[in-house]
């Protein structure tokens, strides 16, 4: 059997990049890390080629050589999926899908002509697909019913089959689910309340593959919450710690958290200590009556405002996502936003407008009240909420493009950059791991004169730009190179806040032309 392993397209997005990747010559931010896992449990006697879309085309010799095609996507990539469904049965190709999408959605995926639905997680439905095929079965849906399997025994990822030049990070993952019960969250549905977590020495062999391969560069451990089970994580970060001094420091890492990760002093310390450099935590908002709303209570347990320092004076870089639209929701939220930002100075502030995601308690409670404008979804930053909220859509919009305009106005962006680095400089752990030399390549010399001439030379930042880098140089000298890293993320961020604007601004004139002519046609009766 031979499997094209085939990974959709990302529309543009908050995390897409283009132009800051375009700099290093890298074109997408993460690797299908699903596809390369169950690339690891299908059978070793199948032939296998993988190629994600956000890289290159599906070549005709790769789709001629194909007898299967295996797709998995988030909703995000939902339309390149069906295309890709659509396409590979024009092709007479047997097609297969799983992953979130098509978890939470399985009917569009039927209907677009998917053969086999191999849906929740692998380790439990690939095993019936394969039997299946071994069957001659040419069509089949495949549920896990409930049970979550036990991710000790999951398989090293086929990493072998990635082009490792093509990503700015590597990904690994050591657990599933979140013992947290947000309700807007689809983790939860997916994957279940009680985290379940690789053990150490199994992720160290996927670290150790990942050296074997010639990786040196940053890996994101993409679990949703990766302190979800602090015992198991204390005891892998315990292990972690020899296996990098051994190597020589070869890897940085980050990864998602959970905001209370501020309470627990001994696991940012050993976490800062194992070359954690970053970590996304989800504040969502400061209003705390939102919070308490879509139950997110382990964010009102203590001041966010010092849980982002506390973390920052650790040593670790703060991403953060936010969102507007909660029910219930005071005017100005998108203001208040920009405030705390601002306040903390979280450089990458991810900001959404709401989504009900499908079986989640948020999109249970909106269906029963008749409140859902879409049964799908689309977590994308370019996208109107998908129900009726509580106060008018076209007043949270214009919150929501005003705020977002003003994150990433290049100025105020360079001043948090450089304010939470130098409150990264003041880290209990300043020198926390010893990287391995790297030679310096024409690419990355490229990269900062670009960065250079474009923000220290074009742009009204020349001042600002020089004076802070100066300052680093004095302050932080050690941190000048993820400084500059984090500086380039505006590259994206200047043409990407004017895509915001545009589309949400032409979805809110159609929603508006809409209930016009709804108003209307009810006078008239």
């Amino acid at each position: 059997m031979n499997v094209l392993l085939l990974y959709p397209l990302f529309p543009k997005s908050f995390w897409s990049f283009e132009k800051t990747l375009a700099l290093l010559d890298r074109k997408a931010m993460l690797p299908p890390l699903g596809l390369v896992t169950v690339a690891a449990m299908l059978p070793q006697t199948w032939g296998f080629k993988l190629v994600d879309r956000n890289i290159r085309s599906v070549t005709e010799a790769e789709w001629e050589w194909a007898d299967l095609v295996i797709l998995s996507a988030m909703i995000v990539q939902k339309d390149d999926l069906l295309a890709q469904v659509r396409e590979a049965k024009r092709r007479g190709k047997l097609a297969a899908v799983g992953g979130p999408y098509p978890t939470a959605l399985p009917e569009e995926a039927k209907l677009a002509g998917a053969d086999f639905l191999i849906l929740d997680e692998g380790e439990i439905t690939l095993p019936m697909f394969v039997a299946a095929i071994a069957a001659g079965d040419r069509t089949g849906i495949f549920r896990s019913d409930g049970v979550k399997p036990d991710v000790t025994q999951t398989p090293i990822p086929r990493f072998d089959l990635l082009e490792f030049d093509a990503y700015a990070e590597m990904s690994v993952q050591f657990s599933r689910g979140c013992p947290f019960q947000c309700e807007f969250c689809d983790i939860i549905v997916l994957y279940g309340r009680k985290p379940r977590t690789k053990t150490p020495g199994q992720l160290l062999a996927e670290l150790d593959r990942l050296y074997e391969l010639g990786w040196r560069r940053s890996i994101f451990m993409v679990d949703d919450n990766f302190i979800g089970n602090k015992r198991n994580v204390k005891l892998f970060l315990k292990e972690l710690h020899p296996w990098m001094v051994e190597h020589q420091y070869p890897f940085s890492f980050a990864t998602e958290a959970s905001v209370d990760l501020a309470q627990d002093q001994d696991l940012m310390d050993a976490m800062v200590l194992c070359n954690f450099g970053a970590v996304f935590l989800g504040i969502e908002t400061p209003d705390e009556e939102s919070l308490a709303l879509t139950q997110k209570h382990q964010n009102t347990r203590d001041s966010l405002t010092d849980a982002v320092n506390k973390i920052t004076r650790t040593g670790l870089r703060v991403m953060a996502g936010f969102i507007i639209g909660f029910d219930g929701e005071k005017a100005g939220a998108g203001a208040r936003i920009v405030r705390f930002v601002e306040q903390t100075a979280i450089p990458t502030a991810l900001f959404s407008m709401l989504q009900a995601l499908p079986d989640t308690a948020l999109w249970h409670r909106l269906e029963k009240e008749g409140r859902l404008r879409s049964k799908s979804a689309n977590i994308n930053q370019t996208t109107l909420m998908n129900y009726v909220p509580t106060r008018p859509l076209e007043e949270i919009a214009q919150e929501y493009v005003e705020a977002f305009w003003e994150l990433y106005d290049p100025e105020k962006f360079l001043d948090r950059a450089y304010r939470h680095y130098r409150l990264l400089g003041e880290a209990t752990y300043p020198n926390k791991g010893r990287s391995t030399q790297k030679n310096v390549s024409w690419v990355v010399i490229r990269a900062l004169l670009t960065i250079c001439w474009r923000q220290g030379v074009i742009r009204k930042t020349r001042w600002q730009f020089w004076r802070n880098l100066v300052s680093m140089y004095r302050h932080n000298r050690g941190g000048i190179s993820s400084y500059l890293s984090v500086c380039a993320q505006i590259e994206h961020f200047v043409e990407y806040r004017q895509i915001v604007r545009d589309e949400i601004g032409a979805q809110v004139a159609e929603f508006l032309q809409q209930k016009e002519h709804v108003e209307s046609a009810v006078v008239k009766v």
